[in-house]
C-alpha cells in the first residue's frame, strides 16, 4: 500500500515537473477588449484538418491542421534556446485565403524553423474567415488591423520578452504573405482608431518576408494591387515563390519586387522553377525547400541574426 502510494506520488511529481519544465509557448491576446469592427457572431473558434490536394496545386499534399472562426486575435510566442537567441523576433502570418489559418504548416513549423536560426517565432492568429463586408477575391481588412496592433504590442513588450525593439520582422505565406507586406507598407497609416498607449508605438516591421504571396498583383494589369503602396521607409523585403504556382502565380512576387526596386527599397526575390504552392518551411528534395537557407543568409546580411552576446 505504502509502496503504491510512494510510486503514485513520484509519478504525480514527475508529471507536474514535466508540465512546469516543458516550454509551453506564451499566448497573449492582442486587443484589451473586443477587436475593432468585431461583432463576434461567427461561431466558436475551432481547429480542423485541411483538404488533401494534388501535387499540381501544392507541394505538401497531406492534410494539416487549420484554425478558423477567429474573433479574438492572439500571439503565440516561441522562444529560441538562450545560447542561440539573437534578439530578433518574427511575427508569423499563416495563409488560408483570409478564410482559415494553416496553423501547422505555416505557423508552428515556421516558429520551429525561426527558433533554429536564433529568432523568436510569434504566430499571429488574425481574424478569419472573411466577414460579410469583406468581398471574396480581395484582401480582408480586419487582419491588417490585427497585424498593425500586433507589431506595436510586440515592440511594447520587447524588453519583457527579450527582444530587440529594432529587430522585429514579419513572415507570411500566401494570403499571410500579403498581410506581412501590407503591414510593412502601411505603417504610416494606422487602419483603426488608436485605443491605448500601445498604439502610440510604431507598427513598422523592421523587415518582411513574403512566401508565395497572393493579392499583390492588380487584376489584368502588370502592376501591384491598387490597395498597396510603397512609402519611403518601407523596410527591406524578401520574396520567395514557386514558378509553377497556379493558386498564386509568381507574377505577384515579381511585380512587387519590381515596384520595390523602383522605390529604392532593398529587396531580394527567389523564384523556384517547377515549384507549386504551399511548401512552407519543410525540407524536401525540391529546390524550393532551400528558400529558408537563402532567407537566413539574407537576414544575417541585413544584420538581424547577429550571434547572441556571450555571458562572462
Amino acid at each position: 500500500m505504502r509502496l503504491t502510494l510512494i510510486v503514485s506520488l513520484v509519478t504525480c511529481l514527475c508529471a507536474a515537473w514535466s508540465a512546469v519544465g516543458s516550454d509551453k509557448p506564451l499566448v497573449v491576446e492582442i486587443w484589451p477588449g473586443t477587436a475593432p469592427d468585431e461583432n463576434g457572431n461567427i461561431g466558436e473558434e475551432k481547429f480542423r484538418m485541411s483538404p488533401k490536394l494534388d501535387r499540381k496545386q501544392v507541394e505538401v499534399t497531406e492534410s494539416t491542421k487549420l484554425v478558423t472562426n477567429v474573433t479574438k486575435p492572439t500571439l503565440t510566442i516561441y522562444r529560441p534556446a538562450k545560447d542561440k537567441d539573437t534578439g530578433t523576433a518574427v511575427l508569423i502570418c499563416p495563409g488560408g485565403g483570409y478564410w482559415d489559418l494553416y496553423w501547422q504548416l505555416e505557423g508552428e513549423e515556421v516558429a520551429a524553423w525561426l527558433n533554429s536560426i536564433g529568432a523568436t517565432g510569434i504566430i499571429l492568429k488574425y481574424r478569419v474567415p472573411r466577414r460579410p463586408d469583406e468581398p471574396k477575391g480581395e484582401p480582408a481588412r480586419r487582419p491588417l488591423q490585427d497585424a498593425q496592433r500586433a507589431v506595436s504590442l510586440v515592440r511594447s513588450r520587447a524588453s519583457q520578452w527579450g527582444i530587440q525593439p529594432q529587430q522585429i520582422g514579419m513572415v507570411g505565406f500566401s494570403a499571410g504573405g500579403h498581410l506581412a507586406i501590407a503591414t510593412a507598407t502601411s505603417f504610416d497609416r494606422r487602419t483603426y482608431e488608436p485605443i491605448d498607449d500601445v498604439d502610440k508605438i510604431s507598427c513598422r516591421p523592421d523587415f518582411a518576408i513574403g512566401v508565395y504571396s497572393g493579392y499583390l498583383k492588380a487584376k489584368d494589369k502588370d502592376e501591384i494591387a491598387p490597395g498597396l503602396r510603397i512609402p519611403p521607409r518601407t523596410p527591406p523585403i524578401f520574396l520567395a515563390h514557386g514558378g509553377d504556382d497556379i493558386i498564386s502565380p509568381p507574377d505577384h512576387s515579381v511585380l512587387m519586387y519590381l515596384a520595390l526596386k523602383k522605390a529604392n527599397i532593398p529587396a531580394e526575390l527567389h523564384i523556384y522553377a517547377t515549384a507549386a504552392h504551399d511548401f512552407g518551411v519543410r525540407t524536401s528534395d525540391q529546390p524550393c525547400s532551400t528558400w529558408t537557407q537563402a532567407c537566413a543568409t539574407w537576414l544575417r546580411h541585413q544584420g538581424f541574426l547577429k550571434p547572441p552576446k556571450q555571458m562572462h
